[in-house]
């Protein structure tokens, strides 16, 4: 689209993402600098929108971020009280005592929060330091000066839904430019995959691991709700078919966060993550508790589970990757929040001396050391063997051998090494005929629900005239590769019901229902044959998450 002219609006930074990393980042250049000009673009319908995390936060980033946030009004308010951690069978439960656990496995001093709310909060805390933000604006594409990156396109509405043209009611967006370029887009973002790409930033690193996390807000009975209590699970119903495990929070208002995490190595590809989750709320533990309740949210994302072997360089000429973007979740205590935030810190100081010093577009590399070498290199370090050896040898060795060496870890020594993660989460995936199908049960309506009722329960809504989003590099090998070989796992990795076959042998068709997307990501990560590209939606669609 060479002869689309857009008019542009020059920023010192401008950052793609309003979550804990972005908002960070924005709120921490306001504080070095009053005057310098930061704008924040959130493609969600509002800040929060498209939040979706567990989330028991580890506080370390706000405190250092904003010390006084307490003081503040933050919605952060239930303080883990009991931690609980249980390997299930399908009848039963064994409670692994906490004593032996490594110390920074401890919940104590951690808060169950929702970092919609959250994120909301922060915004508001940016704007009163003078940073713009704009929700409902998708950046959708990079704009290049040379080789660096100068800037995003935003705000472009109107193209045709068949031929993906501009249409008659056409909005071009407008250019945002900066001296740099922060991209905060969670897992898996659009833009940060082209600059990994570009740049070839994975060079030299394992590939990224991810896991799909599925998440539900119960309000249950109060005789049952213990506020402050964390518990985890692994084990049933996954046993050896996947790695992953559950989470059960209890916050405040008798709501507790139900989720449970698949991680996407699973070789069958007839596993039905979405339904694993399901029947794990059939586990008489789980059932007990919410016998009586309701849920009253769901929603799915993506988590980058790679950890300190698999993050790329984070800066490129004029442009940095963020928070999860990079990968900075430490996969044992199922925690990013607080890297994301000392991530957006970091990535904001290393701007700020920059541009005092008069640079502009070249690479923050004083951004890159302060994470490698400061305290979120320093907490994914220490776990950095629990993920690989959990995928080549099974959730036992994981748990002994990882807690050893995170042990060994705690006085600066290691027992592994750093083990090497395999392939990619997509070559992964084995063939139907090697697999046996998964006899998954009906959902009941009470404690299980089919896919498309609960996704009415993440709100999420896309204008219908528009381009799919969801772009398949070809359109036919949905049917002649992955249907044969794979039995199209899209139909059931995704956790929204997006990916249908409908109709069988010569007849069978792939259908996109790209309205019912959650933007989680899976899609783009567990593809066998790697043919579907995540890309943003006209601004405002997607999920609109309330509490998560």
């Amino acid at each position: 689209m060479a002869d689309i002219v857009r008019e542009s609006m020059e920023y010192d930074v401008v950052i793609v993402g309003a979550g804990p990393s972005g908002l960070s980042a924005a709120i921490r250049l306001k504080q070095l600098d009053p005057d310098l000009t930061v704008v924040v673009l959130e493609k969600g319908s509002e800040v929060g929108a498209h939040i979706l995390s567990g989330a028991v936060l580890d506080p370390s980033g706000l405190d250092a971020l904003l010390p006084d946030w307490r003081a503040m009004g933050a919605p952060i308010k239930t303080e883990v009280k009991e931690d609980n951690f249980y390997i299930l069978g399908p009848a039963g439960q064994v409670r692994i005592p906490n004593f032996p656990m490594p110390p920074l496995m401890n919940n104590h001093g951690n808060f169950i929060v929702s970092m919609a709310n959250v994120c909301r909060w922060m915004a508001g805390v940016a704007e009163g330091l003078g940073v713009e933000i704009f929700p409902g604006m998708s950046a959708s594409a990079l704009v290049y000066d040379g080789d660096r990156v100068k800037g995003v396109v935003a705000g472009e509405f109107g193209r045709d839904p068949e031929t993906g043209e501009p249409g008659p009611s056409y909005e071009p967006g407008m250019e945002l430019h900066g001296k740099y370029v922060f991209l905060s887009e969670g897992v898996r973002g659009s833009l940060s995959k082209e600059v990994i790409a570009k740049y070839d930033l994975s060079k030299g690193k394992c590939p990224q691991k991810f896991g799909l996390g599925m998440k539900e807000i119960w309000e249950i009975d109060p005789a049952k709700h213990r506020e402050g209590t964390v518990t985890h699970t692994m084990g049933w119903p996954l046993g050896s078919n996947a790695g992953g495990g559950s989470f059960i929070y209890h916050l405040e208002n008798n709501q507790v966060y139900v989720g449970f995490v698949v991680h996407l190595n699973y070789e069958n590809p007839h596993l039905y993550p979405y339904m694993e989750f399901q029947r794990f709320k059939h586990h008489p533990m789980v059932a007990e508790l919410l016998k009586g309740g309701k849920r009253v949210a769901y929603g799915a994302r993506a988590i980058s589970e790679g950890g300190w072997q698999s993050i790329p360089k984070m800066v490129a000429p004029g442009v940095a990757l963020l928070g999860c973007s990079a990968g900075l979740v430490n996969v044992p205590r199922i925690k990013g929040n607080h890297n994301a935030m000392l991530s957006g810190k970091a990535a904001a100081e290393a701007a700020h001396a920059a541009i005092k010093a008069g640079r502009a577009g070249d690479e923050l590399s004083a951004y890159e050391t302060a994470v490698r070498n400061g305290p979120i290199g320093k907490d994914l370090r220490r776990v950095r063997n629990v993920k690989p050896l959990w995928s080549k040898y099974g959730l036992v060795a994981s748990l002994m051998g990882g807690g050893i060496d995170m042990w060994a870890n705690t006085i600066g020594m290691t027992i592994f090494g750093t083990l090497k993660h395999g392939k990619s989460d997509a070559a992964a995936t084995g063939q139907a005929k090697d697999h046996k199908p998964i006899d998954y049960p009906k959902p009941d309506g009470v404690l299980s629900f089919d896919r498309l009722t609960n996704v009415a329960y993440s709100f999420t809504n896309h204008d219908e005239a528009q381009p799919a989003h969801l772009k398949l590099k070809d359109p036919s090998v949905p049917i002649s590769i992955n249907l044969p070989k794979y039995a199209e796992p899209a139909q059931r990795y995704c956790p929204a019901g997006v990916y249908e076959v409908l109709g069988e042998g010569n007849d069978a068709k792939f259908r996109i229902n790209f309205q019912n997307c959650v933007h989680c990501k899976t899609c783009d990560i567990k593809d066998p044959s790697q043919n579907i590209n995540w890309t943003t939606p006209q601004g405002g669609g997607g999920p609109n998450y309330p509490n998560m």
